[in-house]
């Protein structure tokens, strides 16, 4: 299976919730592909952070507005089951989660895909990737964290580049079509290294969010750019 269009994920557990869909809009307007949406539960992640009412809710004004991206949702909740419809009825376009979190991995991906969403496993840095042995068929996106969930602003770890060569390998060989995420301390100027091992999806929060001027009404087109710019290079 041939690496796929390039996206640019940004995470809003980096935005101003205070204008959270203004936000969004001028990330999308910027040039950004995806919106992704940390959900923490301070139980298997030590944060607290958002729910579905706020993501049907930052659906709705997407929608109002006439902005067309995937709202890529990542679950670090433990169980995890039990959500699961909550989000794809509040609007989200693909849901992930840790597969620590689910008694039954099969069980908990067919279920995601049956509430109408495109499912996804996600590997801490200390998780092997075996669990996608026996579920490649079930899966739409693999997701490697590169620090460990629960907070923003993590420096990058740099043996995720060694998993997500493992786990483009394991697509390639599947021939399955499945999307390879990466989440955690990308910006700039790791970009171009992450994408030449594999990735095509580039979650980052501070490293878009943090940049940016809040004055500024086209604050997020520098640093989309950049990105776009690193991205060419690895072609």
């Amino acid at each position: 299976m041939a690496k796929k269009e390039n996206w640019i994920a940004p995470s809003i557990l980096s935005a101003d919730f205070a204008q959270l869909g203004q936000d969004v809009k001028d990330v999308l307007n910027a040039g950004a592909d995806v919106v992704h949406f940390d959900v923490m539960d301070n139980h298997y992640v030590p944060n607290l952070t958002i729910g579905p009412l706020v993501c049907e809710s930052l659906a709705n004004y997407m929608s109002r507005e006439g902005l067309e991206a995937p709202i890529d949702v990542h679950l670090m909740v433990k169980p995890v089951d039990r959500i699961i419809p909550d989000f794809a009825n509040a609007g989200a376009s693909y849901i992930t989660f840790h597969p620590e979190a689910s008694e039954h991995i099969d069980r908990s991906l067919q279920l995601i895909r049956d509430s109408g969403c495109k499912s996804g496993l996600v590997f801490n840095p200390a998780t092997p990737l075996d669990y996608l042995d026996y579920v490649m068929d079930k899966i739409d996106m693999i997701l490697i964290m590169s620090v460990n969930p629960g907070f923003g602003g993590q420096s990058f770890i740099p043996t995720a580049l060694r998993k997500l060569k493992e786990a483009r390998q394991r697509i390639d060989e599947s021939g399955y079509d499945i999307r390879l995420e990466i989440d955690g301390g990308v910006k700039v100027d790791n970009i171009a290294e992450v994408a030449a091992a594999g990735c095509d999806t580039f979650v980052s929060g501070s490293g878009i969010f943090g940049k940016a001027n809040p004055n500024d009404p086209n604050r997020f087109d520098t640093v989309i750019q950049q990105m776009r710019d690193e991205l060419a290079k690895v072609g």
